[in-house]
């Protein structure tokens, strides 16, 4: 499979594509909360200094803008459809993995002396050396496909379902799953890689979880307003009514 197949939003080689004029801006705003919420999980772990039901609400600092992600996510679909939406999905996936073999570089290159001496490689891989490394960089990938690609799939279903009714149910429902099979798989892979400890799985799952959800209701009406005016200014309103839920652009 070359690159060309896998950035292609069409399945059909003979279909032509549609210009849009703010896909490309919608889509380069999603890589960016991606790879900005990527750096924020290995740089910080965040204490509100208070419990819910026993369980700390500690989550890692990419928390705090990844839940965006999921708003494009719902946007790109409820508008262009999954064949585009996966065109970003993967997209995304590819800039994360290009944000993690840079890091990786920078991260075995020889410091100088200065900067050595002032911050040092311990600070480095303290903070910004867990992205380049196995254990984060497998979780990250691998939650964020399963997620996205669950929150993009059941969106696209429910659309059809509902005869384009309702729009809060497709993005907090699909939202609902989504980040539930996202933060269980990050902080699981992320625990057996000893980036976080097993003593904070429960602790961090749950409120990733309530937090990114809550995100997802409160942004709400904005999301109602953002695909009111895309549909509008992009004269398109897909329905995936014969859609084949693939994530490879092949099937």
């Amino acid at each position: 499979m070359t690159v060309k197949e896998i950035l292609s939003p069409f399945t059909n080689p003979d279909e032509k594509p549609r210009v849009y004029r703010y896909f490309d801006l919608v889509m380069a705003l999603f890589v960016t909360v991606l790879i900005i919420s990527n750096i924020g999980s290995s740089a910080k772990i965040i204490d509100w200094g208070i419990s819910i039901f026993g369980l700390r609400l500690a989550f890692d600092g990419g928390t705090i803008l990844f839940p965006i992600s999921y708003i494009f996510g719902d946007v790109l679909t409820e508008v262009y459809g999954f064949k585009r939406s996966r065109r970003v999905i993967w997209t995304g996936f590819a800039c994360l993995v290009l944000s993690a073999v840079v890091l990786w570089l920078i991260r075995i290159m020889p410091g100088e002396a200065t900067w050595q001496a002032q911050t040092g490689q311990a600070a480095f891989n303290n903070v910004l050396g867990g992205m380049s490394t196995g254990g984060i960089v497998i979780a990250s990938l691998s939650a964020y496909l399963a997620g996205e690609f669950t929150n993009s799939v059941i969106l696209a279903k429910m659309k059809v379902l509902t005869h384009g009714k309702w729009l809060w149910s497709r993005t907090i429902g699909s939202t609902l799953v989504g980040e539930a099979i996202d933060s269980l798989i990050f902080i699981a892979v992320s625990c057996a890689f000893s980036v976080f400890p097993w003593s904070l799985f429960w602790t961090l799952v749950v409120t990733n979880y309530i937090f990114k959800v809550s995100i997802e209701v409160i942004f709400t009406p904005v999301t109602y307003w953002v695909v009111a005016k895309l549909k509008h200014a992009e004269n398109e309103d897909y329905y995936d009514t014969h859609t084949r839920f693939n994530i490879f652009p092949t099937a």
